[in-house]
């Protein structure tokens, strides 16, 4: 089940904190449970996601994302991501998150989180998200103009500009030859 309290949780504590922009990190903190563990007693890959969920969120509050979307009525998706998994993280482990948005292109808004425990980085993500409506994803542009028109977007770092263009080589729909 997804961790809704956790969720609200992580909401209630960053309730009064600042606005960031494009690019600042929102840092939060998290612990690895016993109903997140997977056969071999650590955290789990798919509750990995659902904990970069709680800080990608709040995040999103903060930057007044949530808020364009709610008065818009639009949505948010994710389009892809990529996540490495270096350092195992085990029961009762705090962990200290880092979300921020990197920088966009003309449709995705592309965001990296981060997890730490004891100072050592246990992994890391990259997403590509996208704003939609009923007519599909909504341009940056737009996004850009309810969030704020007056701050130019940052350059797409090199790391991110070779994933995008790994994603593009990649095939969909995927697997069309296989046994």
């Amino acid at each position: 089940m997804y961790p809704f309290v956790r969720l609200a949780w992580q909401f209630f504590i960053h309730r009064k904190a600042g606005n960031l922009a494009i690019g600042q990190t929102h840092h939060s903190t998290h612990y690895c449970l016993p109903w997140d563990l997977d056969l071999w007693r650590e955290l789990n890959n798919g509750r990995t996601l659902s904990i970069y969920d709680m800080g990608r969120l709040p995040m999103a509050r903060r930057s007044g994302l949530l808020d364009v979307l709610k008065r818009k009525g639009w949505g948010l998706t994710i389009a892809g991501s990529s996540v490495r998994y270096r350092k195992r993280v085990r029961v009762f482990d705090k962990i200290e998150m880092r979300s921020r948005a990197i920088c966009a292109d003309a449709r995705f808004l592309y965001l990296e989180q981060s997890m730490w425990v004891r100072g050592t980085c246990t992994g890391h993500a990259l997403y590509r998200t996208a704003v939609t409506n009923a007519d599909g994803i909504v341009p940056i542009e737009t996004l850009q103009a309810e969030l704020n028109p007056n701050t130019p977007l940052p350059a797409i770092p090199e790391w991110v500009a070779a994933w995008i263009t790994a994603e593009d080589l990649r095939p969909w729909p995927p697997m069309l030859n296989a046994h």
